[in-house]
């Protein structure tokens, strides 16, 4: 597909930065979905995770209520909920009730993985017994519940989500990895693959969702959505200088050390910053341009059918510049007469 076809979206954690609160990851969050709203952004998705001194996104449902109601068009969804944490019947409830707060704007985002370390997933869960291996009669319970049955009985034939729907949130399912690929492919759901995770194997959970997929009720085509770890700045010097802190945060992650999100002047005297940037990395970084190149080349890569944007970055003014920059030059905006509200 070409540019101009392939819709842009957002994700968020509500990641608290050094010096600063939970109270202020959340307002910051929320000013982010607002100019993502005002510039065209077809949906603002945020993340479940648990018991990290760095991430307030820790209940999507709650979140998303709030961003719903500070925004007017732009689609909020979950990024996504980790389904293992949680009962099928509660996690229908919670989007059934959204959806009928804001009808055709709620996306449901399911993931398999807790989100969390093991005994934090424990407590969450409030027993042993319940693991990843539940998932897909879960979500298929879940689906069910939410209208979408496929089965002759399951929760849905005893229970009801809320009273009277009349419209249903878009389930997704994520993964970063073939079995979430191929399970999207075979029940005909979307799918969302985590790119920005940074730990490859994009092309192959693709190649397996298209090649498995099934047309369902809810979807003829596959259909594609590939996040991106992405920040665009006035030149690449200052893009990748703002673009430190979180990669020394996800190398301090995968070497078993919880950094904080460090202030860029703090990030780039870090010691371990040179190690941080040597770390092979997918990140699409640098000016405009060389973030055009770079989604032209992931969307022709990947064959995507829309494509999530993560900027990880300490402060809003320069998460916000970087979805104005590439709003201003991808051609999808132009199609849909928002360019104006970029240069406003």
């Amino acid at each position: 597909m070409q540019p101009a076809q392939i819709p842009l979206s957002v994700l968020d954690l509500a990641t608290v930065g050094e010096g600063t609160t939970s109270g202020q990851a959340l307002a910051d969050t929320s000013a982010y979905a607002r100019r993502a709203d005002e510039l065209g952004y077809l949906r603002f998705w945020v993340a479940e995770h648990h018991n990290m001194n760095t991430v307030a996104s820790t209940n999507p449902p709650v979140l998303m209520s709030h961003l719903a109601a500070v925004t007017n068009r732009i689609k909020v969804g979950s990024g996504g909920v980790m389904l293992p944490n949680h009962a099928p019947l509660v996690v229908a409830e919670q989007f059934a009730l959204l959806e009928a707060l804001y009808p055709g704007r709620v996306d449901l985002g399911v993931g398999r993985a807790p989100g969390t370390d093991g005994a934090t997933a424990a407590a969450l869960r409030r027993t042993a017994d319940l693991t990843a291996e539940d998932f897909p009669r879960d979500l298929i319970d879940v689906m069910g519940l939410l209208g979408d049955q496929r089965a002759e009985r399951g929760l849905w034939s005893r229970f009801a989500a809320t009273p009277v729907a009349t419209s249903s949130p878009e389930v997704v399912l994520l993964g970063s990895s073939g079995y979430s690929a191929q399970l999207a492919g075979m029940l005909g759901l979307p799918f969302a693959f985590a790119h920005h995770f940074d730990m490859g194997g994009t092309l192959a959970a693709v190649e397996l969702y298209q090649r498995h997929f099934e047309p369902s009720a809810i979807l003829a085509e596959p259909y594609t959505i590939v996040s991106a770890s992405v920040l665009a700045a006035e030149n690449e010097q200052r893009a990748r200088w703002l673009a430190n802190p979180g990669q020394l945060r996800r190398y301090g992650m995968r070497t078993g050390r919880l950094y904080p999100l460090y202030r860029p002047e703090d990030a780039a005297h870090h010691p371990e910053m040179d190690a941080a940037n040597s770390m092979p990395s997918y990140r699409i970084v640098g000016s405009v341009d060389q973030v055009m190149a770079g989604l032209r080349e992931l969307v022709s890569a990947t064959n995507a059918s829309e494509i999530m944007l993560h900027t990880a970055t300490y402060g809003l003014a320069e998460r916000i510049t970087s979805l104005e920059l590439v709003a201003a030059e991808w051609p999808w905006f132009a199609e849909r007469g928002v360019v104006s509200a970029v240069t406003a």
